[in-house]
């Protein structure tokens, strides 16, 4: 069985915070953790220097690697930070690729 997890403190949520299924709408500065396994990814946030632990509304989420579970722990730190009732947000594959690649530009169709 492969795992992986990840955490990263002292991230400020936007107004509105986070929402969370135990205790609802979070806010402040909080520590975030993403655990990876059997496929699946689990997010979490506390308080920084608390000891309760609270799942992020929309974890767990199927996560089919490490990358993609590191990807999605990338993205719920940006959540957090933005705020705005901010939910496990959905990273496709392609999506986290195309975080690393540039964009091609777009072609003018033919005339």
């Amino acid at each position: 069985m492969s795992w992986a997890s990840w955490t990263t403190a002292g991230v400020y949520t936007g107004r509105g915070g986070v929402l969370t299924d135990e205790v609802g709408a979070v806010t402040g500065d909080l520590t975030v953790h993403t655990t990876w396994a059997d496929d699946e990814a689990r997010v979490a946030v506390q308080y920084s220097g608390a000891s309760d632990w609270f799942t992020m509304s929309g974890s767990p989420v199927p996560c089919a690697s490490e990358k993609e579970s590191r990807d999605l722990h990338e993205a719920v730190v940006e959540a957090v930070r933005a705020g705005n009732a901010a939910t496990v947000p959905y990273v496709s594959p392609a999506s986290a690729q195309s975080r690393s690649a540039p964009t091609p530009p777009a072609q003018s169709p033919p005339a």
